[in-house]
């Protein structure tokens, strides 16, 4: 196929298991798109590496190929973003080489200099929501500094993995306004950059470290180098717009533009993306964040580090029977599993999953807690594990919706995107557990489409991120929680609810003796 016309904009996500890149026209419509995995190491308990060479050599791959499948003459192609995981964290040397495999977001090690970040009662901290995370860029530097000095003093830039990206794109070393709001304690109310914070711990020598030029998701963050052109296939001198966070992009990418609505986002974790009209500062999630996605608008941001990854743990290591049956039908093992699930009853005959297999990021911000199941018998079987891994992953998603409730923030619908979506059944639990309807689009990929809502932007074809992505998605269909279930979901989620205080210092033993080991 040779389409011709345009314009069309590339949006390349950088998620934590593979990176995807996918070209959109300006109605949102999805003309190609390809993915290519990358592996993760996990060389302690809690840590996570990835070299960045490999995100790099995936967009090498990806970009050509779906110029090639959609056919499109690459001038008709005029502007391009990238989004990532975050906080994801790169020292790089002056040229931009890597010096280490990057720090994975989930990676848990540096727990202790967050303690030490949050016990600095900073000003600023008002806007991180209480407790710092091991996730961030503060902790994960004092560790660098702590544990790798000489790499650490080495370092001419110390950023985000979508930092690192868009030099290799465009050859200028920015930041964006979103993932330093988010992760990097900068607060454009307080004048921006935590100057006053990394003084008290004595770490002022890392300003230096990060991006001098911070921009807003959407803002042309610099021109297509010919070099990175001539790798991809692209034009040079395209115009490449600062993305941001995975999560906080498909928010583009579901039209969570106004205030009051929420995003789902269901990948290898789960994120909860509300967006405010004011700062609502007493919930047990993440911020209020001011300006991180829109300008006058605030997020708080809920997460569970591990979900899609505990469903694919499950199927990996102990679903063998599953993996036979779906091989027998020509299926996939997740829809096996899913039948097996649905077979179930809500409940799962009184098992109680608890998914803090990462530990907890909110509400509890706890890196030391740890998954369990509670309640089995020679009863349970294969569909009741499957359904107690969604049920347990849903009750996570309404702990957060509760804490947000009880800030003020009341989620009248959700609005869901990622891989997680594509199981039925676990967004219908999602929705009869929280008792919250769940909306979905058109397009699946809604991080790749809310990068290229950014891309249209930064090219100058709209005016603002809202008019774009109100232009560029379409909602589609509506998931209506099940009345029937409501009582059972509630007795559930006490027990669920009640497990972690009472497991809690085994929790922490069971996390201590493991580093130990």
């Amino acid at each position: 196929m040779n389409r011709q016309g345009g314009p069309y904009v590339l949006g390349i996500d950088c998620g934590t298991q593979s990176l995807r890149s996918a070209l959109f026209d300006l109605k949102g419509r999805m003309l190609a798109s390809d993915s290519h995995p990358f592996p993760i190491d996990y060389p302690e308990v809690s840590w996570a590496e990835q070299r960045p060479e490999h995100w790099w050599q995936a967009i090498r791959v990806t970009v050509p190929d779906v110029i090639r499948e959609a056919g499109v003459n690459p001038a008709h192609i005029v502007g391009i973003s990238v989004d990532g995981t975050s906080c994801t964290v790169v020292a790089c040397n002056e040229q931009g080489d890597p010096l280490r495999p990057a720090i994975l977001w989930m990676d848990q090690r540096a727990h202790e200099e967050a303690e030490e970040v949050t016990a600095t009662e900073a000003p600023r901290l008002k806007y991180a929501g209480g407790p710092v995370s091991p996730e961030w860029m503060i902790p994960k530097a004092m560790w660098l500094k702590r544990h790798e000095p000489q790499l650490y003093e080495g370092a001419y830039v110390i950023c985000e993995g979508s930092d690192w990206l868009l030099y290799r794109l465009t050859g200028e070393w920015t930041a964006s306004l979103n993932s330093a709001t988010c992760k990097w304690n900068y607060a454009k109310p307080e004048g921006g950059w935590p100057e006053d914070l990394l003084a008290m711990l004595d770490m002022s020598e890392l300003r230096d470290r990060w991006p001098e030029t911070v921009l807003p998701m959407g803002a042309e963050a610099g021109r297509l180098t010919m070099r990175a052109a001539e790798e991809l296939g692209l034009m040079p001198d395209t115009p490449v717009a600062m993305g941001g966070i995975d999560a906080y992009a498909a928010m583009f990418g579901v039209s969570v533009v106004r205030p009051g609505r929420m995003a789902l986002v269901m990948g290898s974790s789960t994120c909860h993306m509300a967006l405010c009209a004011e700062a609502l500062l007493d919930s047990n999630v993440w911020g209020p964040f001011p300006d991180a996605v829109i300008e006058d608008t605030w997020v708080l941001e809920g997460g569970q580090t591990a979900t899609g990854s505990i469903v694919k743990w499950f199927a990996d290591n102990f679903a063998s029977a599953g993996r036979a049956e779906a091989e027998r039908r020509g299926r996939s093992r997740f829809d096996v599993l899913d039948e097996l699930a649905a077979e179930v009853k809500p409940g799962a005959e009184g098992l109680v999953l608890v998914d803090y297999w990462q530990g907890n990021r909110t509400p509890l911000r706890d890196p030391r807690a740890r998954g369990c199941i509670c309640g089995l018998s020679l009863r349970h079987g294969l569909g009741h594990m499957m359904r107690a891994v969604y049920e347990g992953t849903a009750l996570g998603t309404r702990h957060i919706l509760e804490d947000l409730a009880s800030a003020g923030f009341e989620a009248k619908g959700i609005y869901a995107c990622g891989g997680g979506t594509r199981s039925q059944l676990w967004l219908q639990i999602h929705a009869d557990a929280c008792q919250v309807p769940i909306y979905l689009t058109d397009e699946p990929e809604a991080t790749a489409l809310g990068t290229a809502v950014c891309a249209a932007v930064g090219a100058g074809l709209f005016d603002d991120l809202a008019t774009a992505s109100e232009e560029m998605v379409r909602i589609t269909r509506e998931i209506e929680p099940n009345d029937l279930w409501a009582d059972t979901y509630d007795e559930l989620f006490a027990r669920y609810v009640q497990t972690y205080p009472r497991m809690k210092d085994l929790m922490h033993a069971c996390a201590d003796a493991a580093e130990e080991d």
